[in-house]
């Protein structure tokens, strides 16, 4: 598996990102879809990565985005179809830790669905030490979404 990051430019992204926007819109009510398009993951202070494997076919994406000099936001999670089951998400969200190490945050914030559609996810992130919070950033208090966070351990030298 290779994780590079991604310009967006791609068919292959883009129809990635399409799938993920059109399944949140399926699963969530409208006003509690949070995800971002393409514009919004172009955007200042928002990392995008790809997943890869051996020949170079797309198994999945995420993105980081700056919340401030001391944490960021996961964004855009999404395994393709054909990659589900083979640790594409675990490695792709080890990778996000690991640069949010890197650039000093100390903790790491996500958003994703309270439905059961979504409790992959939270599972995903719950074995990876993230927790339920309240809102952040400018999220709304809504029943569909579940905030969570993790908080970052300096890394010594």
């Amino acid at each position: 598996m290779r994780i590079l990051v991604d310009d967006l430019t791609g068919p292959g992204i883009a129809g990635l990102l399409a799938g993920h926007l059109d399944d949140m819109r399926a699963e969530s009510p409208p006003g509690s879809v949070h995800a971002l398009g393409l514009d919004g993951l172009r955007g200042p202070g928002v990392t995008v990565w790809s997943v890869h494997d051996d020949r170079d076919a797309l198994l999945g994406c995420g993105a980081l985005k700056e919340l401030g000099p001391t944490g960021g936001e996961i964004k855009s999670m999404r395994t393709a179809p054909g990659a589900r089951g083979r640790g594409t998400a675990t490695a792709l969200l080890r990778h996000i830790i690991a640069v949010a190490h890197e650039r000093g945050y100390r903790t790491l914030h996500l958003e994703t669905g309270s439905m059961e559609f979504f409790a992959p996810a939270r599972r995903l992130y719950a074995r990876h030490g993230f927790v339920r919070c309240p809102p952040f950033a400018d999220y709304p208090d809504d029943p569909n979404s579940v905030h969570m966070r993790l908080d970052l351990s300096p890394v010594r030298a």
